[in-house]
């Protein structure tokens, strides 16, 4: 009887993971007159609502290392949404625009709070997303970006950066940051100085924002993008895949959402 119920029980579980399945699909929404091109993944056999994960490009575009991102994130149990901060899916193939499209939208806060929260409204609207528990997280152009809604007091529970940028024209100001915020920086990275970081926890302490800065030896800037050996000789950019770095700063990632959620 006892090995009849285990085998039964082992079929059930066998089923139930055949037909589970992480859906991805494009999606559409606005900010104003402004069209936007992004990518929702979630696990179709997770019934219950669950906490809505935005992410935010690196300065390229939303691209399929986003997208990637957002599927991972799905496997991991929550809805993730792939932002698009440029409108249209607008991608740059080169430095030079990527350097123009990020300065359009990094340069004029209003604006990118205003692509933010478009996206986050569409995230919340999510049949499968408990619209009381939602993060984001960004990679470069994209790190910078969380850590600034979070100093501009959107509310969400935390904010990741992966190898963002921390400096800003807008520090955060004691009592308006809502969420918690984790950094995760390469030590090697030559875009972010010894005094971006000193000045950076100045600012979180002053303000009194719950936070935490993990510095990760002998890692570059773009460290867990596969692509960046490629493009750092393509473009001769100092950036560089770490996989530890990629493997230790994902875990650390998830300890912080299991910690916020």
């Amino acid at each position: 009887m006892k090995i009849r119920l285990i085998l039964l029980f082992s079929l059930v579980l066998f089923n139930f993971m055949a037909n589970a399945a992480v859906i991805g699909k494009e999606v559409e929404y606005r900010q104003g007159d402004t069209l936007l091109k992004g990518y929702l993944a979630y696990d179709d056999a997770t019934t219950t609502k669950r906490p809505g994960v935005l992410v935010v490009h690196e300065w390229w575009g939303h691209n399929d290392y986003a997208r990637r991102r957002a599927r991972m994130l799905a496997e991991l149990g929550y809805t993730a949404l792939a932002v698009d901060m440029y409108g249209d899916g607008k991608l740059a193939e080169h430095p030079k625009d990527a350097g123009k499209f990020s300065s359009a939208v990094g340069g004029n806060m209003p604006l990118a709070k205003a692509r933010f929260l478009a996206a986050l409204d569409f995230l919340h609207k999510q049949a499968s997303v408990d619209s009381q528990r939602t993060a984001a997280i960004g990679y470069c152009f994209g790190g910078g970006i969380v850590l600034n809604m979070a100093r501009l007091g959107v509310d969400m529970d935390g904010v990741v950066s992966f190898h963002g940028s921390l400096k800003t024209q807008n520090p955060a100001q004691k009592g308006m940051v809502k969420a918690e915020v984790l950094v995760l920086n390469g030590a090697a990275d030559p875009f972010v100085k010894a005094e971006d970081i000193v000045n950076f926890e100045k600012e979180m302490q002053a303000a009194d924002v719950e936070y935490q800065l993990i510095n990760y030896p002998g890692a570059k800037h773009a460290f867990t993008s596969p692509e960046a050996d490629a493009n750092g000789k393509k473009f001769n950019l100092p950036l560089a895949y770490n996989p530890v770095a990629d493997r230790k700063s994902w875990q650390s990632m998830q300890e912080f959402f299991r910690k916020i959620f």
